[in-house]
This record gives C-alpha cells, sequence and structure tokens, in this order.
C-alpha cells in the first residue's frame, strides 16, 4: 500500500504537507503546481461539495490551489436562466476557477438526453459526464454530431450493473461516435477488480476525464480514502498519464467525511501534486 507517510518521506520530504492541517492552512505559493509540461489538468469532481454552496465549495477550491470543477446541478440547476448561468461563470471566474464539464447526469429517457444536451449547451461546455441506459447509447450518438460535444460515460464499479467498469463501457460504444467514450473512475474500475493502470492505457483514446481517488480494496466493500492511502499506485497512475499524453482533467472527487471534507482533500491534492513533482524531478536528475 501507498502510504502518505512513506511517501512524503522517501519522495517529497520537503512538501508542506505533513499533517492535513497544514495543507489545508498552507498558503497556495507552498503547494506544489503539476509540472507545466504536463498536459492533464488537475481538478474537482463536483459531487465532492454535496453538502455544501457554491461559495463554500470555492473556497475550499482556493485553500487548496485547484482550478478545475466538473459542475453539478446543485451548484447550477439544470433549469438555470441565462442570467443565472452568467453569474456562476463570473463566480467561478472571481474564483480563479473554470467550470470545464457538467455531470454526471443520468439520463433514462430520451427527454432526459435532450434536457442534459441543451443544458451543457447553455452552460457552455463541451464534454458531458453521464450515465445512460444502455438502449439509448444511438440516441446520443446522434446528439453528439448534433451537438459536437464529448460525452463520457460515469463508471460505478461492483455497486450497480450498469457501467460498473471501463470495459463494460467500452466495449458498448466502440463503434458509435468516437467523442462518446469514458468517465475514468478509476477508485471503482479498482473496486471491480479491474487494474486501471492498465486500462488507462488500454482505453486511452476513449477516455475524456478522469475521477481520480483511491480505495482500500479491490472489492465491492473497498471505500474512497485520501489519495495516498489506498491500494492503487498513483506514481504508476501518474507515470500512465504522461506515457498516454492525457490531456484532460484528473477531478478528485472525495467521497470520505463528506460532511466535512477539506483536510482529506488537502492531503490528496498535496500528495497528488508531490507525486508529479517527484517523478519529474527524478528524471531531470537521471
Amino acid at each position: 500500500m501507498n502510504t502518505r507517510r512513506s511517501f512524503l518521506k522517501n519522495a517529497v520530504g520537503s512538501l508542506a504537507l505533513s499533517s492535513p492541517v497544514i495543507a489545508a492552512a498552507a498558503p497556495q505559493s507552498t503547494l506544489l503546481s503539476p509540472p507545466s509540461n504536463d498536459l492533464f489538468k488537475l481538478g474537482i469532481a463536483g459531487f465532492s461539495f454535496v453538502h455544501f454552496k457554491l461559495d463554500q465549495a470555492l473556497e475550499m477550491m482556493k485553500k487548496v490551489d485547484v482550478h478545475y470543477l466538473c459542475i453539478k446541478d446543485f451548484h447550477l440547476p439544470y433549469n438555470s436562466t441565462a442570467e443565472q448561468i452568467a453569474t456562476f461563470h463570473e463566480t467561478l471566474k472571481n474564483a480563479n476557477v473554470t467550470g470545464y464539464a457538467v455531470g454526471p447526469i443520468y439520463m433514462k429517457t430520451t427527454q432526459e438526453i435532450d434536457n442534459g444536451f441543451d443544458y451543457a449547451k447553455r452552460v457552455g461546455v463541451k464534454l458531458i459526464v453521464g450515465v445512460p441506459n444502455e438502449d439509448l447509447l444511438p440516441y446520443i450518438d446522434k446528439k453528439v454530431k448534433e451537438y459536437d460535444m464529448k460525452y463520457a460515460i460515469h463508471i460505478h464499479g461492483p455497486d450497480i450493473k450498469l457501467w460498473p467498469n471501463a470495459s463494460s463501457v467500452i466495449d458498448a460504444v466502440k463503434n458509435l461516435d468516437p467523442r462518446i467514450g469514458l468517465c475514468f473512475d478509476m477508485g471503482h474500475d479498482k473496486r471491480f477488480g479491474d487494474d486501471p493502470i492498465a486500462d488507462l492505457q488500454k482505453y486511452a483514446k476513449r477516455i475524456f476525464d478522469i475521477h481520480l481517488k483511491n480505495v482500500t480494496a479491490a472489492s465491492k466493500e473497498g471505500k474512497t480514502c485520501e489519495l495516498g492511502r489506498g491500494i492503487i499506485d498513483i506514481p504508476a497512475f501518474v507515470a500512465m498519464l504522461r506515457k498516454i499524453k492525457y490531456d484532460g482533467c484528473c477531478s478528485l472527487e472525495y467521497e470520505k467525511d463528506m460532511k466535512d471534507p477539506l483536510a482529506g482533500i488537502a492531503e490528496s491534492v498535496g500528495y497528488f501534486k508531490g507525486v508529479c513533482e517527484a517523478s519529474q524531478s527524478g528524471k531531470r536528475k537521471s
């Protein structure tokens, strides 16, 4: 298991994240940013803030120096007016945050698909993270052509039968428009018993978004935990992101302590940035 303590000791001992409290309180200048030559961007999945208002969520993002958000409807309702959407984006801009996608959105009917695509267009994003019924995929194929949007199907591990892992999505969409792909929840892929690092490489061309998380076990009983404390090898995952030249967002979806998540989010963000910096520093020294 990759423990936070061993990582900090051996790889980024100088990183000012020796405790979640320090991480949460540290000035932005003390938090490492991913190396500039990395194509991928660190974000946060909106569901992490399900118990918080938008201003509270943005304040947490400011504290951990993260600037990309996947938008959930509890922060920007589906029936928002043009004025409300403009105000929302202005609020994000003032916080130095970009809303890069919407979702996950569950879609069980063609009307819900129509509504979802219309919502994404009005919000002004080009990526929908969705959970559609499988029989509706031909209709989604039509909509991505009409709207010129990417559609990333979110996976949920062994908890539900619909879209449990990466291969279930890829097998269903491989003959559809290439703009239909995968929101790769690496934790749920692992909980299903698959190898998220191998799947990241295997399905790279169809991965449009990543939910960054670690888990305690490769089974249904596995729980989300701080990024450096689980069973997924995060340094190896980062190395694979670079190998495949992934250029989308890696959005932390933190589902532990969801009513008081800041310490865990800060630890996870610091760990991820530390992994990125340490691995690049190692390359420069070798």
